[in-house]
């Protein structure tokens, strides 16, 4: 979106984590306010109308009607958490929470570069997302010290790992699938 440009293009004016999402990852999207490929947003042209606003919460009318709908369904990995993400951000601070962001996709990348088998993507993502950054730091140290013990091929690795993170996320309840839309029935 045109003069739409940010500063923060790893957390979005809406609250998505974009620095953690597949999109961002594979250069579809230049993250919120990262100028050219930018979509046509209707979040961002109410920023724009609203005094060039960093982040929705900073908004006097946040929540407006533009987050009424609940949604059932993940069309990024990034909006489960959205809601909880602002309340993290308010309670620590921009900074503080820019910090631990930076920290969840150095994490990401070290997960994509030396564990993914070429099918654990997604999964990483929704891990480094919905996991927080102390489970997160716990499951890497487990992973090391796994590591240090004896040698294995990058398949065994992603074994272990996709095993300590599901591990670790059915323990705090959290559930590392998308939650996708059924498809439509076909009537022939």
């Amino acid at each position: 979106m045109k003069n739409f440009i940010r500063e923060d293009l790893l957390f979005s004016l809406c609250g998505l984590n974009c620095g953690l999402c597949t999109m961002h990852l594979d250069g579809y999207c230049p993250g919120c306010g990262g100028g050219e490929g930018n979509q046509s947003c209707k979040i961002a042209k109410c920023s724009l109308e609203h005094g060039k606003i960093e982040y929705c919460f900073q908004c006097r009318s946040f929540p407006c009607e533009k987050y009424d709908i609940t949604e059932e369904y993940d069309s990024f990995i990034t909006h489960r958490n959205r809601f909880k993400d602002f309340e993290k951000i308010k309670a620590l601070g921009i900074e503080a929470y820019k910090t631990e962001q930076i920290e969840k996709t150095e994490i990401l990348a070290d997960l994509l570069k030396n564990y993914n088998d070429g099918r654990k993507k997604t999964f990483f993502c929704l891990a480094v997302n919905l996991l927080e950054l102390d489970d997160l730091q716990a499951v890497m140290e487990k992973m090391k010290t796994a590591e240090q013990e004896k040698d294995v091929s990058v398949k065994e690795k992603a074994l272990y790992l996709t095993e300590l993170i599901q591990e670790t996320a059915s323990q705090k309840s959290v559930i590392l699938k998308l939650r996708r839309k059924p498809p439509k029935n076909k009537e022939k």
